[in-house]
């Protein structure tokens, strides 16, 4: 027996498993510790809750997820309007040596997942998956590469494996994070160069401060809605304009790039003008929305074949992670106290999601001494480049003859 449901019903549940994560993480401490998204926490319940009904009831669930590609693409194109370039010379030279170390990490990451896969028989993709593309990338760039590889490659259960990856990152980058950091502080005998306030804000907030502060209006909604919808429709048309060059982009990638352009053209045309807080809020809001959808479509008895190589997997890349922010991240930044608090931070997002980064580097600086370089470089990275530059990276391994693209 299958229930459908048709594109507007769809949004609605996936609303609905929205607020189902809110309540969940307001009254379960663990999660909100760990940074656990709404839509995964909601998300996951729900395709629990339809597990049980398949295989108690054998009552199927059908979804049209005919919204669920527009709000992938909404979510991606807003990352590349908020990739402000002048950024980079804020963060001055710091900022770009460790955009250095994070595409080593990049290459690396994937490397492993790579040949781990190779190692145990599973395929390529199924390394890629359990690379940056999650954890890295998180769960939005996993979801739509999962779909991508399920679609194109016939690769079953990618977006099961995606969330499991993306979702034990985030949990995994905020429990390593504070250990290495704090080892490299004792065995170094490091002491913070900085005093005064260990009160540290958002770099990239203050940044767009000039937009900020001008409350969300029916005009400021309406331009940037104006430039993301130019994004979706661009990315769409290059991405088939160029499907059979050697090279390819999937759309979401383009929307990402064209929203750089856009962002980054604003500075320089007067009558172009990017609001910062409607980007954030549209793209919050078009992720949790492409979250949510995916999630609830997950067929979970799937990924109990691949229980053993995930664990595998996600293994080494833990131990991964834990060597290079050791011995590649902390010396390349300096070998100083704040390139340990870099470090931590690294842990978070290279394993899950700049805000981990950021319970990491808060954590060990209430304990230990502030560290404002780290709170300058980490965000800055996290929030607005480690996206553009995993989209190359995963890129350039998928032209590689082993994956037949």
């Amino acid at each position: 027996m299958t229930i459908d449901f048709d594109p507007v019903q769809t949004l609605g549940v996936a609303i609905m498993v929205l607020y189902s994560g809110m309540f969940i993480i307001s009254r379960v401490g663990f999660l909100r510790n760990n940074d656990i998204p709404i839509p995964v926490v909601g998300g996951l319940l729900f395709a629990l809750m339809t597990g049980i009904l398949f295989g108690q009831f054998g009552i199927r669930l059908g979804f049209d997820m005919a919204l669920r590609e527009p709000m992938m693409l909404a979510f991606f194109a807003s990352i590349g309007l908020g990739a402000d370039l002048r950024m980079l010379a804020r963060g001055g030279p710091q900022l770009l040596w460790f955009g250095f170390i994070c595409i080593g990490y990049l290459i690396v990451q994937n490397g492993l997942g790579l040949l781990t896969a190779l190692s145990l028989d599973l395929h390529p993709l199924v390394g890629l998956l359990s690379g940056s593309i999650t954890l890295s990338g998180g769960h939005g760039t996993g979801v739509a590469y999962a779909q991508r590889f399920s679609e194109v490659n016939n690769l079953a259960g990618a977006m099961e494996l995606a969330m499991a990856c993306a979702t034990f990152g985030l949990i995994l980058g905020g429990l390593i994070g504070g250990p290495v950091a704090g080892r490299l502080i004792r065995k170094h005998a490091l002491q913070p160069t900085h005093s005064g306030s260990k009160v540290h804000t958002d770099p990239t907030a203050e940044e767009n401060s000039d937009s900020n502060d001008e409350p969300i209006g029916m005009e400021n909604f309406l331009s940037t809605l104006f430039y993301i919808v130019l994004c979706l429709i661009g990315g769409t048309l290059l991405a088939s304009a160029m499907a059979d060059l050697p090279f390819t982009l999937p759309s979401f990638v383009w929307s990402l790039l064209i929203g750089v352009l856009i962002r980054n053209g604003s500075v320089f045309l007067t009558g172009l003008r990017v609001h910062a807080s409607c980007v954030r809020l549209i793209g919050h809001l078009s992720l949790s929305l492409f979250l949510a959808m995916a999630l609830m479509s997950l067929q979970l008895w799937s990924l109990l074949s691949l229980a053993g190589p995930l664990l595998i997997l996600l293994g080494i890349q833990l131990l991964g992670m834990m060597i290079f922010a050791t011995f590649v991240t902390f010396r390349l930044m300096g070998s100083h106290y704040d390139a340990a608090i870099i470090a931590g931070g690294h842990c978070g997002f290279g394993m899950g999601a700049t805000p981990t980064a950021f319970a990491n580097m808060e954590a060990l600086t209430r304990r230990f001494g502030p560290a404002p370089q780290a709170f300058l470089v980490v965000p800055l990275m996290g929030a607005f480049f480690i996206d553009l530059l995993n989209a190359l990276v995963i890129q350039g391994y998928l032209s590689l003859p082993v994956f037949g693209f």
